[in-house]
């Protein structure tokens, strides 16, 4: 993840990292070989983590690393259902899509269920937001959907992935970088929570909200179909699916926000089924079938796998849950 918000929260990066390694487990007294794999996507179909964990089984079938991968959905709360779900989860052989959004809904929800007692895997990809209207939306600019929120508050609906989420820091950050303090952010924010971006299309097809936020891959063709309008990329450079939309920073407003993806195993798993799991996500990033994926999904690589991974999650769950707390949602 990546943030970047002046008046709300300082920059997030290596920094908050520094000296945060766990000591390496040691070596696995066995090699586990994977040939079927569950992946559990914890939130309902047509958004994000869908679309990634369906993408992520395709690709490990089509490359025959895994002879089956089936995909399940269990949606709710923020992904902290399907992670309650993980906490029980007997096979191994299980990854579970996780991500930014995850770690703020634990925190939004008041999880009993932490990420951190899971088993890091890897983070996968980062992917810019885009904020979007209706085609008949009268906002022409960001700007004027600013304006319009802090004038007349909770007339004003934005919808988007889960409470806590990406989507919603964005816009939390976006009305701080606007001169909301958290108090009014938290009085003026109409923020309607979905568990897929399938939800907030329907309601933005169906001009049933002012507004809405979600992955650019989720929301590129409708725009492109002229059914939805973007504002804005919440990106620092614009994006190659949406080249002549600006960024958030063009707009005024000096917030930067990428959303990561990544996945996560049943905690307590022997060190030979991690390593087996490290293993096979390794063999997915390098083949050339997920580069391809990235290519047309417009998803960014941030692969960080392992020990590295788990450095980075804990310096994440950290950060986010003080940004929350600066842009008043917790």
């Amino acid at each position: 993840m990546r943030i970047r918000a002046l008046a709300a929260v300082a920059a997030i990066g290596a920094l908050a990292l520094a000296g945060c390694s766990t000591p390496a487990p040691s070596e696995p007294d066995e090699t586990v070989t994977i040939t079927d794999l569950n992946v559990i996507v914890p939130a309902d179909p047509g958004g994000g983590w869908d679309q990634t964990g369906r993408a992520l089984a395709d690709t490990l079938t089509g490359e025959g690393l895994v002879d089956s991968a089936p995909v399940t959905n269990i949606p709710g709360a923020g992904g902290t259902v399907g992670l309650a779900s993980l906490a029980t989860e007997k096979d191994p052989h299980t990854l579970m899509m996780m991500g930014l959004v995850m770690v703020g809904a634990v925190e939004t929800n008041a999880s009993a269920n932490r990420i951190e007692d899971n088993t890091p895997i890897a983070r996968l990809t980062e992917e810019a937001l885009v904020i979007v209207v209706p085609d008949a939306s009268p906002y022409d600019t960001l700007e004027d959907l600013v304006d319009d929120i802090v004038e007349n508050g909770q007339d004003v609906t934005i919808t988007g992935g889960s409470a806590g989420g990406a989507d919603h820091i964005l816009v939390g950050l976006l009305l701080g970088a606007a001169g909301l303090s958290p108090e009014e952010i938290t009085e003026k924010l109409n923020y309607i929570p979905n568990s897929g971006g399938g939800e907030a299309v329907t309601l933005l097809l169906g001009n049933n909200v002012s507004a809405g936020v979600s992955g650019v891959g989720e929301f590129v063709e409708h725009i492109e179909a002229g059914t939805m309008r973007a504002l804005a990329v919440s990106s620092e450079a614009p994006v190659d699916l949406l080249p002549d939309v600006p960024t958030i920073i063009d707009e005024g407003y000096d917030v930067a926000l990428t959303n990561w993806r990544g996945v996560i195993a049943p905690p307590g798993i022997d060190e030979a089924d991690r390593a087996a799991l490290i293993e096979l996500v390794t063999q997915l990033h390098d083949s050339a079938a997920w580069a391809a994926v990235l290519e047309e999904k417009g998803w960014s690589d941030a692969f960080l796998a392992g020990d590295e991974f788990s450095t980075y999650l804990e310096g994440n769950i950290t950060d986010v849950t003080q940004t929350l707390k600066d842009i008043g949602l917790i």
